[in-house]
């Protein structure tokens, strides 16, 4: 009985071939493996040595080779296979060990040529793997080294001759599984990175993550849920280290990328509180307590229960001016001396440190419906207010004017219907997700109240109908962005004029389903 030893990552190794000796295998294994387990006092043939022919190409082919596949490939209850196998004088191989070339560590190092990108692809070993895994009724298959330990605890307690029949079939098959889907998740990280990662490019498309952790549940307790992150890229809110508080659930992950996403659109020191997905306070300040204090007041009864980010590492005044307010979460970059310290007595508060956005994933947003997904490039659009057309006979004065690109730049961040209103870098007001643009516009003001005068109102998508300005001047609304482009534009327009707003049109728009 032979084992096939050809692993890039030696961890657990040496305990695992020494179990399979033990059991009465016979260890063959490739260059840089054999080296390892003969310096640990094993008995190991080359691979060169069982196929009769070298290892060439500097190691590019080193178990490509018929006495290697065959060994793999033949079937234990065919007597042609055995038949041939003998004619040949060829052994079986019955547990095969491998993993692969680094090749996701390579390309994320800084400075990775396409050389070195292309030399730390492997083929031998998926080639390996895949026809140990098709062939599980009779081989064993182990890609994992967290499955080491078991395996050889159950090689141990056998007590019949060696043989795949150690485990059983389901485990076998499972072990099968895990192989195929580790080379599924190698040839995707390799055509993602020839594609230069435009996943919108390839005709068939496979999205390789790797897994993090089970949650508790997902929305509701009686979902399953887990959470993957993208092997190219660590950071985000998927990468985000919990330095205080209880695992995430699922909605905190959700509403965490959504407060994290908003305050990273911003270059100024920004702070955001989301509830359910929206941002229903955001503001800019150069004094974090400033903008965190202008951003709760945005609409302090939904802060509270909700979650607070912050772009610049959190204050510990910034901390002194929460105080009184429960937050399930609270994200920042870093934290001050004494923050941490400050927060412990949060017990209900999560909260998470977290680096800029790294991921060739984070430029799309993928939904996937009963038969499929949809698949779309970001909406990271640059935009300048230069680019805006001015239709009113009123132009926008140049505090106006700063108000509505801050409104239009949070309006993106909110579900549409999305209707935003700003003053002072500061969110005001916010109608989101209403069936109607008008209703949307309705919840901004009752939201905004007094703060609502003089502000600047931004929508995503264009006014349909006049009733959305002439609502908002009840409230105080000075000046209008939106996207334009309705049939009715000119009515809306005419509307601006007879009530002395400003409006601009972007051309753009910025729909958040």
């Amino acid at each position: 009985m032979k084992a096939l030893i050809s692993t890039y990552d030696k961890q657990g190794i040496t305990s695992l071939a020494r179990a399979l000796v033990d059991a009465g295998f016979d260890l063959v294994s490739t260059g840089g493996t054999h080296r390892d387990l003969t310096a640990a006092g094993l008995k190991v043939q080359l691979v060169s040595e069982l196929t009769g022919f070298p290892e060439i190409l500097d190691g590019r082919v080193k178990t490509l080779h018929p006495t290697v596949h065959a060994g793999l490939l033949a079937r234990r209850d065919v007597a042609d296979d055995l038949s041939e196998l003998a004619f040949h004088d060829i052994d079986q191989i019955d547990i095969v060990v491998a993993n692969l070339y680094p090749f996701v560590e390579t390309i994320r190092k800084t400075g990775t040529s396409e050389a070195e990108a292309l030399e730390n692809i492997d083929i031998g070993g998926p080639t390996m793997l895949r026809a140990a895994a098709k062939n599980f009724p009779g081989v064993i298959v182990l890609v994992d080294p967290n499955d080491y330990e078991w395996v050889s605890k159950r090689i141990n307690e056998a007590k019949a001759p060696p043989s795949a029949s150690m485990l059983s079939y389901d485990e076998r098959k499972d072990l099968a599984m895990k192989a195929f889907q580790h080379v599924a998740h190698y040839d995707t990280a390799v055509s993602r990175y020839l594609s230069d990662g435009d996943l919108l490019t390839p005709k068939e498309l496979t999205i390789g993550l790797n897994k993090v952790s089970e949650l508790r549940y997902g929305e509701n307790p009686h979902q399953h849920a887990s959470i993957y992150a993208d092997p190219t890229g660590s950071a985000g809110i998927v990468g985000a280290e919990l330095v205080h508080g209880i695992e995430m659930s699922y909605t905190n992950y959700l509403d965490a990328d959504a407060a994290w996403m908003a305050v990273s659109d911003f270059s100024e020191p920004a702070a955001c509180v989301v509830k359910h997905l929206n941002p229903c306070g955001l503001a800019l300040h150069n004094d974090q307590p400033t903008a965190y204090q202008r951003a709760f007041q945005g609409d302090s009864t939904s802060a509270y229960g909700g979650i607070v980010a912050f772009n610049r590492p959190l204050s510990l005044s910034t901390v002194e001016a929460m105080r009184g307010v429960l937050y399930h979460i609270i994200i920042a970059p870093g934290f001050e001396e004494g923050v941490l310290e400050a927060l412990q007595g949060r017990k209900q508060t999560r909260v998470l440190k977290v680096s800029a956005v790294s991921s060739s994933l984070t430029g799309f947003e993928m939904r996937f419906l009963s038969g499929g997904a949809l698949l779309q490039t970001a909406d990271s659009i640059q935009e300048e207010t230069d680019d805006w057309e001015f239709v009113t006979k009123r132009s926008p004065t140049d505090e106006e004017l700063l108000d509505l690109a801050f409104a239009w730049q949070v309006s993106r961040h909110i579900k549409s219907n999305a209707i935003v209103l700003a003053k002072d870098n500061t969110m005001v007001g916010m109608g989101a997700g209403q069936p109607n643009r008008v209703t949307s516009v309705h919840l901004a003001l009752r939201i905004a109240g007094d703060k609502a005068q003089g502000s600047a109102m931004a929508s995503d998508a264009f006014m349909p109908f006049a009733d959305n300005v002439e609502l908002a001047a009840t409230g105080g609304v000075t000046s209008v962005v939106q996207p334009g482009g309705s049939v009715r534009d000119s009515d809306v327009i005419e509307a601006a004029d007879r009530l002395g707003m400003a409006m601009a049109l972007t051309g753009v728009r910025h729909f958040k389903h």
